[in-house]
């Protein structure tokens, strides 16, 4: 791997040459959360402290999270470079940056600040990558500090309109969406634009894959079988939801955005998407009561620790990086986490007071806790988040069989994982 090892190693109280000298330098910060989530309450706190502690000033600068995947490796190898930014994990998006020697090895950082005692090893997972870029093993690029997964959200005074119960099976999940769309309701919020349709994908072939295919799928242990029963499933179904109208075909040109909101305006009863709405849903929805449930009969689900803490290789202050990462891990930080609606990898549980906030981090131990989480759909590659939506378009506008768009899409990720393998 191109990337040389940052020493990372500055004293306690920040960069290399303690306090005094901390208090004329600037921490360029980017992150794309909003400032009502729970990780941008949690981080605009941490912003306060690490200000406080080392006497250096946080430029921060918000960006969405397209404009950091679609500009990142022209950026982090500029003298544009920020210090420290929140940044996706996974083979496609860390792994090829690390692969690419644009961000710095981390390993010094995280044995000086204990960072692995604070992260279940399954968590630990896209945080390392090995010289090809492919995560689970190799050096830390990488620091999570919360944790997400993908979940249900409905709209419980809907459910209860047509008395409809909280599916446990498949089957009890379709026939929910069947008694939506008899009463002229489109019972999915969608997006085939950008995530929300190839998370949704992706969840239905878990329903009928096991471990095995996860770690083929994502970190490439076996062959996939792009017209094998999971994949088949999957695309059949979504589908087959297009044609029953369970799904609108207008989703095709819709984004994850328009989804969310319209989830959040009644539109639409059911949204199948992150935790990462989780607190936005508790601040914005204000005409109905809400509620989640992961996957019904679904032993895994799309999730990961969440996106990390990344230093560039060209950062001019990668100590006070370190330094304010290691900030956002404290008890302290993580308890905003929590009772803001994320998920902490690193709380006291009695700082977790907020009811719905405790029922959201009970889904995702339920998840851990059955080696449930299977990554996203889109990692393996570093173009197959644009092709998967591609593809999906394609299939809810009718232009391609179900068949079709699985041949494409296998041709385009054994292309691209060809690509890494070079």
């Amino acid at each position: 791997m191109a990337a040389t090892a940052a020493l990372l190693s500055g004293c306690a109280s920040g960069g290399g040459g303690g306090a005094a000298d901390d208090a004329s330098k600037t921490l360029t910060l980017w992150d794309f959360e909003s400032d009502t989530s729970a990780m941008g309450i949690a981080w605009n706190q941490a912003i306060k402290t690490f200000e406080k502690e080392t006497g250096a000033k946080v430029k921060f600068e918000a960006k969405s999270f397209e404009q950091i995947r679609s500009t990142a490796s022209q950026v982090l190898n500029s003298d544009k470079a920020p210090d420290v930014l929140e940044y996706n994990k996974g083979n496609a998006t860390a792994g090829l940056l690390a692969s690419q020697g644009l961000l710095s090895n981390l390993d010094d950082a995280v044995k000086k600040y204990g960072w692995a005692d604070k992260l279940a090893p399954s968590l630990q997972t896209t945080a390392k990558y090995d010289e090809n870029g492919i995560m689970g093993s190799g050096s830390w690029y990488g620091v999570p500090n919360y944790g997400e997964f993908v979940e249900v959200y409905y709209n419980k005074d809907m459910f209860a309109k047509y008395n409809i119960a909280i599916p446990t099976t498949q089957a009890e999940f379709e026939a929910a969406l069947k008694t939506f769309a008899d009463a002229g309701i489109t019972p999915l919020a969608e997006s085939a634009a950008e995530y929300p349709l190839g998370q949704l994908w992706y969840q239905l072939a878990l329903t009928k894959a096991d471990r095995s295919f996860v770690d083929d799928y994502q970190l490439y242990k076996g062959k996939v079988d792009w017209q094998g029963k999971e994949l088949s499933y999957a695309t059949e179904t979504i589908k087959d939801w297009t044609d029953k109208g369970y799904i609108s075909k207008d989703a095709s040109g819709t984004k994850a955005e328009d989804a969310g909101t319209a989830f959040i305006a009644g539109t639409n009863p059911i949204f199948f998407s992150g935790s990462w709405w989780y607190n936005r849903f508790s601040t914005e929805v204000k005409g109905f009561d809400w509620g989640t449930f992961l996957y019904p009969g679904a032993k895994m689900s799309p999730g990961s620790a969440g996106n990390m803490w990344v230093v560039p290789e060209n950062a001019k202050n990668k100590d006070l990086a370190a330094k304010f990462i290691d900030i956002t891990m404290r008890p302290e930080i993580q308890a905003l986490i929590g009772n803001n609606g994320g998920v902490p990898v690193a709380a006291n549980a009695a700082d977790i007071t907020d009811p719905k906030s405790k029922e959201l981090i009970d889904n995702f131990n339920t998840l851990t806790g059955e080696d449930g989480i299977a990554f996203y759909p889109d990692w393996p590659t570093p173009t197959f988040y644009d092709q998967l939506n591609a593809g999906l378009q394609e299939l809810i506008n009718g232009t391609k069989s179900s068949k079709d768009v699985l041949t494409q899409l296998g041709g385009q990720y054994e292309d691209g994982i060809k690509d890494i393998k070079k």
